[in-house]
């Protein structure tokens, strides 16, 4: 019996585990979505002090960085360790049909919320058309 392995697709299987489990171990999960004018992202960021967390937005690139650290104090006998502490990066590229300068964030319950406001010229728009032949006789004469 030959017993046939594709060495490949087992590597990317592992790779998705590791890095979806690494992901997901930061705590640093995001939802993004349209509200209206804006474009919406939520970034859970529990434990984190608000004065240690860091938003920039290089180009179109939107870096948010925290730091969570251990709520043992320093000599202590850790028994148990499931929340993860250290450095948390996430970036996210916006669209060019926002508008980055005016992007405003908050910080409450642990998560941080970034509105980016949609460009005026990117918001959708009711275009008028005009009823009768006259326009369209007038282009066609001239073409």
């Amino acid at each position: 019996m030959l017993l046939r392995t594709d060495v490949f697709r087992d590597f990317d299987r592992l790779t998705a585990r590791v890095l979806d489990t690494a992901q997901r171990g930061t705590g640093a999960q995001l939802d993004a979505y349209r509200d209206g004018d804006a474009f919406v992202i939520a970034i859970d960021l529990p434990g984190v002090d608000p004065a240690g967390i860091e938003a920039t937005v290089d180009r179109r690139v939107l870096t948010v960085r925290a730091e969570r650290k251990s709520t043992a104090p320093e000599g202590a006998k850790v028994i148990v360790r499931e929340r993860p502490t250290g450095v948390i990066t996430r970036q996210v590229v916006l669209a060019d049909s926002l508008d980055a300068d005016r992007l405003e964030a908050r910080y409450a319950d642990g998560v941080l919320t970034l509105r980016v406001p949609v460009k005026e010229q990117a918001k959708p728009r009711r275009i008028e058309i005009v009823a009768g032949r006259e326009r369209a006789d007038d282009e066609l004469t001239t073409a």
